[in-house]
């Protein structure tokens, strides 16, 4: 049997003529191995292809992704300030306490990872490269705006497939600073603040009460770091760490990274 057909079938027919009949081991009836054959000189039997997975009703079903994580990025009047958390789940259990979830594109430009840890991963390392092969054949950096372009166009031309991603991508360029952001659906928005993720209403709560655009560097750290925070505290699929980053006119510094329970403590001695 070709094996063109035997992909695009959902069950593969195989049968063999002039052939002494087999023991099994089983009744006829007995369909549990998913082989259905009849006695007798022939031997005919049938397997279900695992490429086409199909429930009792026989409607295909789509893998569903149970997505948890908090990630921040807004523009002040000093750049722009990302914070993460560090917690990576599977449905109720707890993968990682340690992901790190910013993704470091090149010295001026960040991105962040929501959705599926491997989606995100590759796709921005894979803008990574593209970014670089722009600096070799123009002789200057990339935009933030090409680059976030970049993403989403790469990203687009497999809308609907499965992938699962959003993410920020933020950096500093002849513009002055820059974020957008982007999801696995090619959706590409610029802002001057974005939340994503399960936990992304707490931090946008601490953000609203919170943000302004004349905040020092000092500040606007200490803004980021407690919007994460109230956001573990609150969703059960964020925690770990809170890893801080500034992205400035000299490219983006690591800031801090501090253990959500430590901070808990902080604050709670703050609050008394």
């Amino acid at each position: 049997m070709a094996l063109a057909s035997v992909l695009n079938s959902d069950c593969a027919d195989f049968s063999f003529e002039n052939c002494q009949p087999y023991a099994f081991g089983c009744g006829p009836e007995e369909k549990g191995l998913g082989l259905e054959f009849t006695s007798g000189d022939n031997l005919s039997f049938s397997v279900r292809n695992p490429l086409c997975p199909a429930g009792e009703d026989g409607v295909e079903r789509k893998i569903e992704f149970l997505h948890g994580t908090t990630t921040l990025a807004f523009k002040f009047q000093h750049g722009v300030i990302v914070a993460v958390d560090s917690r990576a789940t599977a449905g109720s259990y707890i993968a990682s306490q340690t992901v790190k979830k910013v993704i470091e594109i090149n010295p001026y430009l960040l991105g962040t990872m929501a959705g599926g840890a491997a989606d995100c991963s590759f796709w921005e390392r894979l803008l990574a490269r593209q970014c670089r092969i722009y600096e070799l054949r123009n002789k200057e950096r990339i935009s933030v705006a090409a680059a976030s372009k970049l993403l989403a166009n790469m990203v687009y031309q497999y809308k609907g497939m499965g992938l699962s991603m959003g993410t920020m991508v933020c950096g500093w360029d002849k513009r002055g600073p820059g974020l957008y952001y982007v999801d696995s659906e090619g959706n590409r928005v610029c802002g001057d603040l974005f939340a994503v993720g399960s936990g992304s209403m707490y931090a946008y709560g601490v953000m609203d009460s919170g943000l302004q655009q004349d905040l020092t560097v000092q500040e606007a750290c200490e803004l980021g770091r407690r919007a994460i925070y109230q956001a573990t505290y609150r969703d059960a699929y964020s925690g770990g760490q809170v890893n801080l980053y500034h992205v400035h006119s000299e490219g983006w510094t690591r800031i801090s990274q501090e253990d959500v329970l430590m901070l808990h403590q902080k604050y709670k001695e703050q609050a008394q």
